[in-house]
């Protein structure tokens, strides 16, 4: 009977007490997340969304070494499919979004592709292409438009796509290789060109649960919103495609 009482009073707790869930992110959500955070919470008031915000490569790694995170938002399908086939998540890889490059810069007037070739464009910021996939995308880009060899010696490297953001916003760098969803907020002001997507392999962003030591039903909740109609012109609004 006591142990009755004690498995009753565990799911009134449940029910009745605020659930955290915990979103491991890549940094192109930054923005659109806070907004999505807000929304979600208006709509579930005893739900606390933390976020953690890094490079896909880097939050795939702190998974592995069991990092207690419930859902997992990833830049590209490649890192939430290596923790499926590891046997750390529950369910489904879910993609929610695509996403796309741009150029920016706030100290040069960025027209063209070839504007990275100018004596006045010395650092290039671009996040890490080993962790970050718009870093890898980057990488892509250039060489699709035979610019990598002679800009190689430019580039400097962040470790995510935000701090890429942060280099070029705060003169490190005159010119950054960011993800649209960044130069679309409005601390960014500049000028910026979107370069043929055909120049990389499709952003393709997934998301899934990640398996930890107790399931929280609140984060296949969260996924399933992120995945509603509610959120598509938030998406939208940062430049991304919604599927």
């Amino acid at each position: 009977m006591k142990k009755i009482f004690l498995g009753l009073l565990v799911l009134f707790s449940l029910h009745t007490t605020a659930q955290t869930i915990k979103v491991a992110a890549a940094a192109n959500l930054r923005y659109i997340l806070e907004e999505i955070k807000t929304n979600y919470q208006k709509l579930n008031p005893k739900t606390h969304l933390v976020l953690t915000i890094g490079s896909s490569g880097t939050l795939y790694q702190q998974i592995i070494n069991g990092a207690s995170y419930d859902v997992f938002m990833a830049a590209d399908k490649i890192f939430p499919e290596k923790l499926k086939a590891q046997g750390a998540v529950i369910g489904e890889v879910k993609t929610y979004a695509y996403g796309k490059l741009a150029i920016w810069s706030n100290s040069v007037d960025v027209k063209s592709m070839n504007k990275l070739l100018s004596e006045s464009v010395k650092h290039i910021a671009v996040a890490k292409p080993d962790l970050a996939p718009y870093g890898e995308r980057a990488i892509q880009c250039l060489k699709y438009y035979h610019l990598y060899d002679r800009v190689k010696d430019k580039l400097v490297f962040a470790d995510n796509i935000s701090q890429a953001a942060q280099f070029a916003q705060t003169g490190n760098a005159e010119v950054g290789i960011l993800a649209l969803s960044l130069v679309k907020t409005p601390e960014m002001k500049g000028s910026y060109i979107i370069p043929d997507p055909k120049s990389y392999k499709p952003v393709e962003q997934a998301m899934v649960l990640v398996k930890g030591f107790q399931y929280n039903p609140g984060a296949a909740k969260f996924m399933k919103f992120v995945m509603s109609a509610a959120c598509k012109p938030i998406f939208e609004k940062y430049g991304y495609i919604v599927p």
